[in-house]
């Protein structure tokens, strides 16, 4: 069964409640639509009777939970919510009416605290920062999670690497330049979210430029630090670095550079060594090797809030949804 496929079947075995906020983009009905249509979820959409009319001409979302702000009965709880939580930084109730009202993705995130739905899907007309400051400003990060960061599931075709051709690439999407301690958890979290989306062991590579001191330089040295602290805390974890992209996947060349490591050669996992590195590695995969790239999928929240590129597709938009659901099913 197909990575996706199966994310999908785990998804309906115990539907979760998603929010889509983007209520005016079309991209985010056509979604929607599939959705309920495969019975992957139940969606709730915020929007205006003008945005719903705009955007969702043509398609069945009958099944669709969809709330005006503007009317719904429990708007008045939501921004009082927003009053208590942002009471300490001065947060008045004119201010979060008009940010919760100004701004779904806001609203989405209270609703999401208020027990009212377990995930939000949001970014596909929006920025990477402007999906994430609600959620960390109202959900906030998990306990004893150091940071929030954000990786790409990859399924490449036809290829015998990695989990069957499926990766984590971390961080692809968020921590601009991590020092070692940052690095060393963005790997543990990577693992961890491999091990629920994929059901398989989390085999981890900390990629450099430089296989086992082939090379000195101080961003060598960063990785080489952050392999010594992720498995100084995590001891049950795969995981091994500094290590060349080639030498961490394929076998042989694993085998040659690296003869005593344990990942070289079988890495699912996926750790670039900075923002530029992951963000261009995983688009070089999904456009030359026509790759499936869902995400960014952030980890490290409360509660599963999920980013898109703004270059998705509806059909992205679906798989990030069954994602969220499926994280929410192990909250």
């Amino acid at each position: 069964m197909a990575f996706i496929d199966r994310i999908k079947e785990r998804a309906r075995a115990d539907k979760k409640k998603i929010v889509l906020p983007e209520s005016m983009d079309r991209r985010t009905w056509e979604a929607a639509a599939q959705v309920l249509a495969e019975d992957i979820a139940d969606i709730i959409i915020i929007g205006t009777p003008e945005e719903v009319e705009a955007n969702s001409k043509g398609l069945d979302v009958s099944k669709a939970t969809i709330i005006n702000p503007f009317t719904y009965e429990k708007t008045e709880e939501y921004i009082n919510l927003f009053v208590e939580l942002r009471k300490s930084k001065g947060l008045t109730y004119e201010e979060a009416k008009k940010t919760a009202l100004g701004d779904y993705m806001y609203y989405a995130c209270l609703m999401v605290k208020a027990g009212d739905a377990d995930g939000v899907v949001s970014g596909a007309c929006h920025s990477t920062a402007n999906t994430l400051r609600p959620s960390l400003q109202i959900i906030k990060t998990k306990p004893g999670v150091k940071l929030v960061s954000a990786f790409f599931l990859m399924v490449v075709p036809n290829c015998e690497y990695g989990a069957n051709g499926t990766f984590i690439f971390a961080d692809s999407g968020l921590e601009q330049n991590p020092d070692p301690e940052k690095l060393a958890a963005i790997a543990a979290c990577s693992a961890e979210s491999f091990e629920l989306l994929c059901e398989k062991e989390a085999i981890v590579a900390m990629l450099s430029h430089s296989t086992k001191g082939s090379a000195k330089h101080a961003d060598v040295d960063k990785v080489v630090e952050a392999t010594r602290i992720c498995k100084e805390n995590n001891p049950n974890l795969k995981v091994d670095g500094e290590l060349q992209l080639d030498a961490a996947i394929v076998p042989s060349v694993g085998a040659s550079k690296a003869p005593d490591s344990d990942v070289a050669g079988k890495a699912n996992v996926l750790c670039f060594p900075d923002l530029d590195a992951g963000n261009i590695g995983y688009k070089l995969v999904q456009r030359l090797a026509k790759a499936e790239a869902y995400g960014p999928v952030t980890q490290g929240i409360a509660a599963p809030i999920n980013d898109l590129s703004r270059g998705c597709s509806a059909e992205d938009i679906v798989g990030v949804i069954a994602i969220t659901s499926v994280q929410a099913q192990a909250k």
